[in-house]
């Protein structure tokens, strides 16, 4: 149904591991690319159970099927699997796919990750490209883009499942906390700092837990690859600027499921997380699927001035700024100015809800329905968007 952008040419017998929060299109991804492919599925019990019991069972799973090709569904359920993976690419040249929805055993374990070996891939949730003319914007901004969420004719209950699927299977099966209880209000009030600088010590007071397990907290919602945090874009700064991370959950529905609402509750500020959140999950699944060499950051002074993202790399330096109203004012434009002042080389973009692309001085102004499908462009190209020269504000 949908053209992923993940390309992957599986004509050269090359293994690689496929990682992305669960619910991305992962397996299904493979088994469309890779149909007689030996499949084991680490979900199913049976094949966990006759792996994890005795890994070397692998090779006599393999040496019965013809394929080339081995897919290990979750392999991070069974990280010894890895060790005998490893084996069996030296001895049989036999090339596997290897699926992950968490990277917390893999990397706490010492796991065996093929070095050398083995390609490593990332999938995130739908893109408007991807999605193409029935991609709808006020949809993904409530509801986010998990392929599940797109196609449901109810993509609320979808969500509710997909918290408690990860709430039950990841945290509380593979035992990575100890207060289930408490974990569960943890990502409920991390849910009130998307989009914003974290402070450990005041959410570890609401959690009624320490500091110390609030940042274990916050490493095991990375690790599942369900959150990120972003740091403070410091090179060559010229002026003081902040030092803690901003925290964002993977996907705008994940966000907006996760986030308590009552009446005291504002909309605008909700939406404008939201917002934040699908230009940020189309930025970073852009930059993965195009091997673009680009590393994501937001841009903060000691005085206040903010900028959401700044993208830095190889492939150039560009600052986005995301307004979520359908009009821009004067007042907007002051960090990017700014930001270009300091660093003249950037391409600077505002990205709003309104329906028109404009441009003012340096910096182009896009709605986020055009930003959405042509970033692969911006961030490639590095091409000014043509646009009036004139502008209109309030």
């Amino acid at each position: 149904m949908f053209k992923r952008l993940l390309n992957i040419n599986h004509t050269i017998l090359k293994s690689f591991f496929l990682f992305g929060p669960r619910g991305t299109g992962k397996t299904s991804w493979v088994k469309e690319h890779f149909p007689d492919a030996l499949y084991i599925d680490l979900l199913k019990h049976r094949d966990y159970t006759l792996l994890q019991s005795d890994p070397s069972r692998l090779e006599g799973l393999i040496l019965a099927h013809d394929s080339p090709w081995i897919i290990i569904d979750e392999v991070q359920k069974v990280p010894a699997l890895l060790d005998e993976v490893h084996r069996l690419i030296e001895q049989y040249q036999k090339c596997f796919i290897l699926t992950g929805s968490s990277s917390r055993k893999l990397k706490r374990g010492g796991a065996n990750l093929l070095a050398g070996r083995a390609l490593t891939y990332h999938m995130h949730p739908l893109t408007a490209i991807e999605i193409g003319k029935s991609f709808d914007l006020t949809k993904a901004l409530r509801y986010g883009l998990l392929p599940l969420s797109v196609i449901e004719n109810n993509p609320k209950n979808f969500l509710e499942s997909y918290i408690v699927t990860y709430l039950r299977e990841e945290v509380m099966q593979e035992g990575l906390v100890r207060n289930v209880g408490a974990f569960s209000r943890f990502m409920e009030l991390a849910s009130f700092s998307q989009g914003c600088q974290l402070n450990l010590s005041n959410m570890a007071r609401e959690v009624g837990v320490s500091r110390k397990i609030i940042a274990n907290y916050f490493e095991i919602l990375e690790d599942l690859l369900i959150a990120t945090q972003l740091s403070c874009f410091t090179k060559r700064a010229q002026r003081k600027m902040s030092e803690h991370p901003k925290f964002y959950y993977f996907d705008a529905g994940v966000f907006w499921q996760l986030r308590p609402k009552g009446p005291l509750d504002i909309p605008e500020e909700m939406g404008g997380a939201a917002f934040e959140t699908l230009f940020l999950q189309h930025l970073r699944a852009i930059i993965d699927y195009y091997e673009l060499d680009l590393t994501i950051y937001f841009w903060r002074t000691a005085a206040g001035l903010e900028i959401d993202f700044i993208a830095y790399g190889e492939n150039g330096l560009f600052a986005f700024e995301l307004k979520s109203r359908r009009h821009i004012e004067r007042k907007d434009f002051s960090a990017l100015q700014i930001f270009k002042k300091d660093y003249p080389m950037a391409q600077c973009y505002l990205i709003y809800a309104g329906d028109h692309a404009e441009k003012h001085e340096e910096i182009n102004v896009l709605p986020i329905q055009q930003a959405l499908f042509k970033l692969p462009d911006i961030l490639q190209t590095q091409l000014n968007v043509s646009a009036p020269s004139t502008s209109s504000f309030n």
